[in-house]
């Protein structure tokens, strides 16, 4: 018998850091970043229909942010604020109201994770949501510690698996990454989890 996941108003879907410069041709990009997109669009439109949240995050940097090589950090310059590379994709349908939460903007403090110096938690405490589905890039950096303070949060997690993707700068990294967040306790899916059957699966 199918699975499926009922989606409420205590739900939302957040859709981690699909910004320019970690899709192909951007200055700091994810391999096949950008074939993840439909599969988000199919699941802004599922929870849209449930009335469920919609929430961005995005990495926000000043110019001078300390992750960057120029600076001293590991990273080239990538998501500068109000730049065409900090820029959601425009193949990303995002709805009008979606809630959008910029992340790593103290230039002296990175941030991988979405609740890292931001008002997420109580954006989501304020919105009455307790299940949070993550989506996004990149799987072993922001999606992964979003993930897992989500989890020490108290938040009931799903990672939906066909819509993440990881960057494995060390080999390995994207399944350490995914073996951690489910030892938090959060759990997987895929849209093929979202069917028309009534029987429910418990995440």
């Amino acid at each position: 018998m199918s699975k499926t996941i009922n989606l409420t108003e205590h739900d939302a879907l957040l859709i981690t850091d699909i910004q320019n410069d970690f899709l192909p041709r951007g200055a700091l990009p994810v391999a096949n970043g950008n074939k993840i997109i439909i599969v988000i669009n199919d699941y802004i439109s599922r929870f849209e229909a449930a009335k469920a949240h919609i929430i961005a995050s995005r990495d926000w940097h000043p110019s001078n942010h300390s992750s960057f090589i120029n600076q001293g950090g590991p990273w080239p310059i990538h998501c500068v604020q109000e730049t065409e590379g900090a820029k959601f994709s425009p193949l990303l349908k995002l709805p009008n109201n979606t809630k959008v939460i910029s992340k790593a903007i103290d230039p002296e403090h990175e941030a991988y994770s979405a609740f890292d110096g931001t008002n997420l938690n109580n954006e989501l405490q304020h919105l009455g949501v307790t299940r949070l589905f993550v989506v996004g890039l990149a799987t072993d950096y922001c999606v992964v510690k979003t993930v897992l303070d989500a989890r020490q949060l108290g938040f009931h997690v799903v990672v939906l698996m066909d819509a993440t993707l990881g960057i494995n700068v060390k080999q390995g990294d994207v399944d350490q990454a995914v073996a951690a967040m489910i030892k938090s306790g959060a759990a997987q899916a895929t849209v093929a989890d979202f069917t028309e059957s009534e029987t429910a699966l418990s995440v």
